[in-house]
């Protein structure tokens, strides 16, 4: 997957993929810790997508 095709996904989509991101994190934070953390960063990532795609997007 290259980065061009990032440029097609919605801000909506990376808040959507962040919220799962977030709420598999805290399921799994019991039984497994290393990805516990993954999951959160991932998280993190994707939310910071959503706002710079939603601030990419107001620009124009």
């Amino acid at each position: 997957m290259s980065l061009e095709s990032l440029k097609n996904i919605s801000a909506v989509a990376f808040y959507f993929a962040s919220v799962i991101c977030f709420v598999l994190a805290n399921v799994l934070k019991d039984s497994n810790l290393s990805v516990y953390y993954i999951l959160m960063v991932a998280g993190i990532i994707l939310f910071f997508l959503g706002v710079l795609k939603r601030a990419n997007a107001n620009k124009k």
